[in-house]
């Protein structure tokens, strides 16, 4: 049994004043000791809620109250690890950002639900799917036979599309942690002329909370103090990666402390240690790190 959970949703939705919003939002999650992130923008909302089963249906019947989110989805994830340690709720121009604001969400692609996609892969279907996540994420997991394009951020999409133009024809399938992104990738891949595009609905962790064990490789990359999901039990679909210095296989991954430096690398626990949170010599010897060791 776990003690915590952590609680991910989104929605697209014309938010008049977020900033309002941001407000009245930020003094009720402090007044009922909540923790996590939550963005606001006039086009929606998105968020991550960490606490234990009480503190979370609480907020989700506080976010339900406001008409524009009554049919929000809530995607749930167990954890006993502590997810967040404050409250940060946040006004920006995009919930995720993307550069493609002129892109309109009226052509995002139909989901595809875990288990259609379940079928795709066990009917043996003809189709492409394509991470629309940065390469450090897809380093420590992906779906089976993914394009992972090796991008540092999601505003480099339309270089991704134009290098799939080979695809035009194919069925293809996108997809990211739980889905916002595929809103706007998929909606672009329709204007460029892909005829046939899809997103999964709910995104990984709809598809790995339900089917663990099949077809998601590895670890699922999440942005809070866990670092990392790992859904699988079986060995050969545990890890896809290895710990940048010592080869073991493992999923987890730490910012270098050396803040001129804030490399991202897939480390073992054993190592980060060892390697004082830092991911060279150099680093560990600068005078500009983290006073706080964190992961």
């Amino acid at each position: 049994m776990y003690q915590y959970k952590v609680i991910s949703f989104y929605k697209y939705v014309k938010i008049e004043d977020p900033e309002a919003l941001m407000k009245e939002h930020l003094n009720w999650c402090l007044g009922n000791g909540l923790k996590g992130k939550v963005y606001l923008a006039k086009e929606g909302i998105s968020g991550s809620i960490f606490g234990d089963d009480e503190l979370t249906k609480k907020y989700k019947n506080y976010l339900k109250n406001y008409k524009i989110f009554e049919d929000i989805w809530f995607k749930e994830t167990p954890t006993d690890s502590v997810a967040f340690s404050k409250m940060h709720v946040r006004v920006k121009e995009e919930i995720v950002n993307s550069g493609l604001r002129s892109t309109k969400l009226e052509y995002t692609a139909p989901k595809l639900t875990p288990e259609q996609l379940l079928k795709f892969y066990e009917d043996k279907k003809d189709f492409v799917i394509v991470d629309t996540r940065n390469w450090y994420e897809s380093k420590i997991g992906k779906f089976k036979n993914a394009i992972t394009p090796q991008i540092t951020h999601f505003r480099e999409w339309p270089k991704v599309v134009e290098s799939l133009a080979a695809y035009k024809d194919k069925t293809i399938v996108t997809y990211c942690t739980g889905g916002i992104r595929c809103e706007k990738a998929s909606a672009y891949m329709r204007e460029q002329g892909f005829k046939d595009v899809y997103q999964i609905d709910g995104g990984i962790l709809n598809y790995i909370l339900q089917f663990p064990d099949t077809y998601w490789e590895g670890g699922m990359f999440v942005f809070d103090e866990r670092r990392v999901f790992e859904p699988n039990t079986k060995a050969e679909l545990k890890y896809t990666a290895n710990c940048h210095f010592c080869s073991r296989p493992t999923s987890y991954h730490i910012n270098c402390h050396n803040i001129d430096c804030d490399k991202i690398i897939v480390c073992c626990h054993d190592c980060k240690v060892e390697k004082e949170y830092c991911c060279s010599d150099e680093c560990r010897t600068s005078k500009n790190k983290r006073k706080v060791y964190h992961g």
